[in-house]
């Protein structure tokens, strides 16, 4: 398992690949990195070929000066899987991964099997959401300059449910799952964090995703993760979206919040690949 980089749109992208048969891309959130998929990325690549990646304006993917959307986020992907010669696959997105996974699926029907969205929206009624966001997500930029520990424990009060943070607490040595630490997450917290320019390109991003209207329109099978602490993305909101797309489903995991796919890795990943799994008739040419 190594970086590689793909030329898409002007840009460099980077991306990791692990495992073999249908290819399945993990699209990170806001201020992330792909290595925000640490829970998923090893059990995940078991059952599938897994491509995680840094959106621009992340981690070591290019960050370029321009105008960010979520049709540029969009076709970034697009031009990803062209790069790679996937001509279909499953998408899955987290948080602001998922609401471009939304208006990816949109736009590019014809190169998604199945969805997973984990955690996510379809949009706020005006730009006061996103900015209060983003706000907090530059706060805790120069909090992590200053101290990385307290920026990382601050922000479990929203990511986590508080049964979850007092086992972290606890022992922040301990492999959960064998998959991660708390010393892992802030130490990663800490390695290519989002610039300030990142973040304000993201949150203009952020802005444009308007699909509650749409959501009708996707028509490939989906699968919504919500969480019952969630106070980013409340369920409540996934709730409605299950009500409009028409061929979707919805899992709420009890306790957790923002977090779940980290603090509830196993739970989360079963339900994933339970929904994933493809018959072996179901085969997509993929470069190596």
């Amino acid at each position: 398992m190594t970086e590689s980089f793909a030329t898409v749109n002007g840009i460099k992208i980077c991306y990791e690949t692990k495992g073999s048969g249908y290819p399945v891309l993990l699209v990170h959130g806001f201020g992330g990195k792909k290595e925000d998929w640490i829970a998923q990325f090893g059990p995940l690549s078991e059952r599938f070929k897994i491509i995680r990646f840094d959106n621009r304006g992340a981690g070591k993917s290019d960050r370029p000066k321009t105008i960010y959307t979520m049709e540029v986020f969009a076709a970034d992907i697009k031009g990803l899987m062209d790069y790679l010669k996937i001509k279909k696959a499953h998408i899955i997105g987290w948080s602001l991964g998922g609401m471009i996974v939304q208006n990816f699926v949109l736009k590019y029907p014809n190169y998604v099997n199945k969805v997973v969205l984990i955690n996510t929206n379809y949009g706020t009624p005006d730009e006061q959401g996103p900015i209060a966001y983003k706000q907090m997500r530059l706060d805790k930029l120069e909090q992590l300059k200053k101290d990385p520990v307290k920026a990382f424990w601050d922000g479990t009060r929203v990511s986590y449910h508080r049964n979850f943070r007092k086992q972290m607490e606890m022992d922040p040595k301990k492999k959960f799952y064998d998959l991660w630490s708390v010393e892992d997450l802030i130490r990663e917290e800490s390695i290519n964090p989002s610039s300030p320019e990142d973040i304000e390109a993201q949150a203009n991003a952020l802005i444009t995703h308007r699909t509650y209207e749409r959501l009708g329109e996707i028509k490939s099978e989906t699968l919504l993760i919500a969480s019952s602490h969630d106070r980013v993305c409340p369920k409540s909101v996934m709730a409605e979206m299950n009500e409009i797309i028409p061929n979707s489903t919805l899992e709420v995991i009890d306790k957790a919040g923002h977090s779940s796919p980290r603090s509830r890795a196993p739970e989360v990943n079963n339900i994933i690949i339970n929904f994933l799994e493809v018959s072996q008739e179901q085969v997509v040419e993929i470069s190596e």
